[in-house]
């Protein structure tokens, strides 16, 4: 009988694990409890001394991917951002909610889901995610449209508007909310997924981890090193408030009211 080192262990367990990394993007907007206020020039809205932070939508994306690694299913967790030298706070955040490093790309001007989409090509090319969470839209400029151009761009499958996710044997089942129900689509990875309101809650970043955030590795890559083109293909030539909302009036019978609508509103 062969002996046994003494230095082996008595049971070797070898266990198979696959390495399965999470990008997640994030946008720094202005918060959504601030009433927005529109420049004089009507070139867009005012964010000169507002309070500014995560876009909702990508706290709920950051939140999911923390929750995945928890879950043992994902091993790293990557979040991107593109602003100015400030977005680095935002992209704190999220490390502070539990993402492992960051990647910050300097912009100082406009941006467009386009350009967004092009540059961010680039980095997952480099970073070679097998999953990439996005929120479904930014509360800024309400477009929805960055997450189905990089799916495109990529050639990946995607699954938009998602109320809740999982993860098995290689694909993400992805339930979204659709007008007569329920919709499971399921992904092979790897996917893209935009996250909906309802996937889940995002938690608080705590007094230790904001500091321990701090520590953890943030990479600034340039728009030249990624050797895109972001500027907007679209120009905005104004923007103004909503028209003030006039009070109701009562009316005393059914005609009166469709008389009313037929020939002063003119909707029927």
């Amino acid at each position: 009988m062969q002996e046994r080192s003494p230095l082996e262990p008595p049971h070797q367990l070898h266990l198979c694990v696959n390495a399965m990394k999470i990008l997640v993007t994030v946008k720094r907007v202005v918060d959504y409890n601030v009433n927005i206020r529109i420049k004089q020039d009507q070139s867009g809205v005012e964010t000169a001394n507002i309070k500014m932070s995560m876009n909702p939508f990508d706290e709920i994306a950051v939140e999911e991917a923390v929750r995945l690694k928890e879950k043992g299913i994902a091993t790293e967790t990557v979040v991107v951002t593109f602003g100015p030298a400030q977005a680095q706070e935002t992209l704190r955040t999220a490390m502070a909610m539990g993402i492992d490093r960051a990647i910050h790309v300097p912009v100082d001007t406009e941006t467009q889901s386009l350009g967004i989409a092009r540059a961010l090509k680039k980095i997952v090319e480099k970073e070679k995610p097998d999953l990439i969470i996005m929120g479904k839209q930014a509360i800024d400029q309400e477009s929805n449209q960055t997450g189905a151009i990089l799916a495109a761009q990529l050639g990946w499958p995607q699954g938009t508007f998602a109320s809740k996710i999982e993860i098995a044997d290689g694909k993400a089942a992805v339930t979204r909310e659709i007008d007569g129900g329920l919709e499971v689509l399921s992904l092979k990875l790897p996917a893209l997924i935009t996250a909906d309101l309802r996937l889940n809650t995002p938690r608080f970043a705590t007094l230790p981890n904001i500091m321990k955030a701090k520590k953890r590795p943030l990479e600034t890559i340039t728009v030249a090193e990624l050797g895109v083109d972001l500027t907007p293909t679209i120009q905005t030539l104004k923007v103004t408030p909503p028209p003030v909302r006039k009070g109701g009036i009562k009316v005393p019978d059914v005609a009166t009211l469709v008389d009313k609508l037929k020939n002063e509103a003119k909707v029927i």
